[in-house]
């Protein structure tokens, strides 16, 4: 049994094909250019899809389904995007029914976060703890909570923003109408404008920076770790999940930043039992949106519809 997981994100969008171990047989990337339109990007995913198939002895008709994980807001119950932030092109455009018309088999979507929560859950560093959150720090934050191997959701089958979370009222202002949220403050793309503002290149450069004591690199580094700390006291005490796992480009070099930030929150809780939350770095890397959107269609059971 294989499926096709899309992970589609602000800045690319990555197609794989996945078996029912959760292995990604093959995978293709390419840049999301959500300015070009919706229907631009709707027809490079078809091909896409068409691509990796022909590198294989699959066809269409040997796939299951299609699974799709597309940062949001989106609407999972009619599978349409939401999302005129980072998508400003696909908002309310349907991109289910194309490609179920197109290849004939189901075709499911969730948020991205959602969609890489369930993919460690199943496959990765979350598995067999309950509830499992994941944050994934990248061009926003992400947040996934999965609980009885289900995708916690809200009214509406919506997707709980943890990006924000105030975190400092005073500024910036965010696109979503509040000051300070987690996401304005600890995002790449947060950090990415505040480097620019010191002379530096982008989040990267600050981080390297601050290792080496430039006071304003680090006091970037510190606002952000400030932000985290204060945004996962907030996301303990809400759900008190027995695992956070940690993804995102950001992640990958300051895994320890990000992580001692959120034990900081842990060591500080008397209300609850804190010393229960572990917090550990994705083990499905970059591939975690594309395999937990594939568990969509190969795990059902586990989103909980």
């Amino acid at each position: 049994m294989t499926v096709i997981g899309i992970d589609i994100g602000g800045t690319k969008i990555c197609v794989g094909l996945v078996d029912i171990s959760g292995r990604v047989l093959l995978e293709s990337t390419f840049p999301t250019s959500p300015r070009d339109g919706f229907h631009t990007a709707l027809a490079k995913i078809v091909k896409t899809i068409e691509h990796v198939l022909s590198q294989t002895d699959k066809n269409t008709n040997a796939i299951s389904g299609i699974g799709i994980g597309c940062t949001g807001p989106i609407d999972p119950l009619r599978g349409t995007v939401h999302n005129p932030y980072t998508l400003p092109t696909w908002d309310g455009c349907d991109l289910v029914t194309p490609l179920r018309e197109r290849f004939g088999v189901p075709v499911r979507m969730e948020n991205d976060a959602d969609a890489a929560a369930l993919g460690e859950y199943a496959f990765g560093a979350g598995q067999k703890m309950n509830p499992m959150a994941m944050l994934t720090f990248g061009t926003g934050i992400g947040f996934g909570l999965i609980v009885d191997g289900c995708i916690y959701r809200g009214v509406d089958g919506s997707h709980p923003e943890v990006g924000h979370i105030p975190t400092k009222l005073s500024e910036p202002e965010c696109y979503c109408g509040m000051n300070g949220c987690f996401e304005s403050i600890a995002s790449g793309a947060s950090v990415d404008r505040a480097a620019l503002k010191i002379g530096l290149a982008n989040a990267r450069a600050v981080f390297a920076e601050a290792k080496l004591g430039h006071v304003r690199a680090t006091a970037i580094v510190d606002e952000v770790m400030q932000a985290t700390t204060t945004a996962a006291w907030t996301l303990i005490h809400s759900f008190l999940p027995e695992r956070i796992v940690l993804g995102g480009g950001m992640i990958d070099d300051q895994f320890d930043y990000f992580a001692n930030a959120i034990q900081q929150a842990v060591a500080k809780s008397v209300m609850i039992p804190g010393n229960r939350v572990s917090v550990v770095r994705a083990s499905l890397g970059n591939l975690a949106g594309v395999v937990g959107a594939a568990c969509l269609v190969l795990k059902r059971r586990q989103t909980g519809s």
